[in-house]
Formats: C-alpha cells, sequence, structure tokens
C-alpha cells in the first residue's frame, strides 16, 4: 500500500520534499560522526539528505523501497541508491551514522522492533542514528500511506530491547514544509561499547 503511493506518487513527493532545508537536523546528527564517516540513508526518498552528507564530504550509502524512488535520488544525488527494504538490512557494524529521516514511520508498530533491531546491528559501535517519527501514539492509514506516530513514552518503549543502544537526546519540531502542520519526534540514538 505505501509501496504503491510512492511508486505513483514518486515525482510528487520529489518536488516537495527535496528542496526543503534540513541543516537543523544535520547539525546535531554529524557533529557526533568522524570526518568523512560512513552513513546510511535509510529510506533515502528524494535523497536530498544522501546529496547534502555527500556534499559535507561523508561516505554515503542509500536505499528506498521504492524504484521511482530510487530513480530519482540516483540522480539527484549523484548515488547509485539502491532498491531495498528495511527487512533487508544484512550489514553488521558497519555505519558510523544511519539516518532515519521520515522512513521508519512507514513501518508497521508489529514490525518496527526487528526492524530497529536490523538498524542497531549495522550501526558501529559509537556510532550515532538519527530517527524522526509524526508525533502521536497512533498506527494509522492516511491518502494510501501507512503510519506508525510516536511519542516520547513510545520511542523509550521501542528502544527498551536494544540493551546497546542509547538514547542521546528528542526534540519535537514543527514540519519543516511551509504547507504542512505537523509535528515530529526527532530523536538521536547512540551505540554504546
Amino acid at each position: 500500500m505505501t509501496l504503491d503511493y510512492y511508486q505513483r506518487h514518486a515525482q510528487d513527493f520529489f518536488s516537495s520534499t527535496v528542496n526543503v532545508d534540513m541543516e537543523s537536523l544535520y547539525l546535531p546528527f554529524l557533529r557526533h560522526l568522524p570526518q568523512s564517516g560512513r552513513i546510511l540513508d535509510a529510506g533515502c526518498g528524494s535523497g536530498r539528505d544522501s546529496k547534502a552528507f555527500l556534499e559535507k564530504g561523508y561516505q554515503v550509502e542509500a536505499f528506498d523501497a521504492s524504484a521511482e524512488m530510487v530513480n530519482l535520488a540516483s540522480q539527484h544525488a549523484g548515488l547509485c541508491v539502491r532498491q531495498m527494504a528495511f527487512n533487508d538490512i544484512a550489514n553488521t557494524e558497519h555505519y558510523d551514522g544511519i539516518w532515519c529521516c521520515a522512513s521508519l514511520l512507514h513501518v508497521s508498530a508489529e514490525a518496527l522492533p526487528g526492524v530497529m533491531s536490523k538498524l542497531a546491528r549495522a550501526l558501529k559501535t559509537g556510532g550515532t542514528w538519527y530517527v524522526s517519527f509524526k508525533y502521536g501514539e497512533t498506527e494509522r492509514v492516511k491518502d494510501g500511506r501507512h503510519f506508525t506516530d510516536l511519542t516520547e513514552q513510545g520511542l523509550e518503549k521501542l528502544l527498551a530491547p536494544l540493551s546497546d543502544i542509547t538514547l542521546i537526546s528528542s526534540w519535537t519540531t514543527r514540519d519543516k514544509r511551509p504547507e504542512r502542520d505537523e509535528m515530529w519526534l526527532n530523536a538521536l540514538l547512540q551505540k554504546r561499547p
């Protein structure tokens, strides 16, 4: 359902997100990463963030589940974006940083713990992980897309089984797109030794 939405609306989604200024979210994430470290942009959408990280001198790998989004992101970022889903992540201790900007919110509440575990395994010890979810406590379908919303308490519950992942900070922001009046939960996580 969600994948079908992005296949059919890829160009519209690309156009509405590719030029959004995300610098205020990059800064807290990147300050924890080594210079030229390896970042995974998981569920990269338009490729906006992959391109920004590449331009800042980081090594970037990116994937998205939608073939249409993969094509658009590859062209925009100048990067070979892979078509895959969160469940396909198989790397261990591979990334200095993992960036999940408005992507994990499309994973069902039931599947989210398993996906989080795979991502945690892919992060290097000492690595930093950014996640964002629409703020709330519901699981819903809206306009053909599935959403799992989280509050701080929901995030804490989700992180509880991940014994090596610690919450550095969480904060809320308004949607960066001017036509949207939504709240987002942002969080920085770190993998402990």
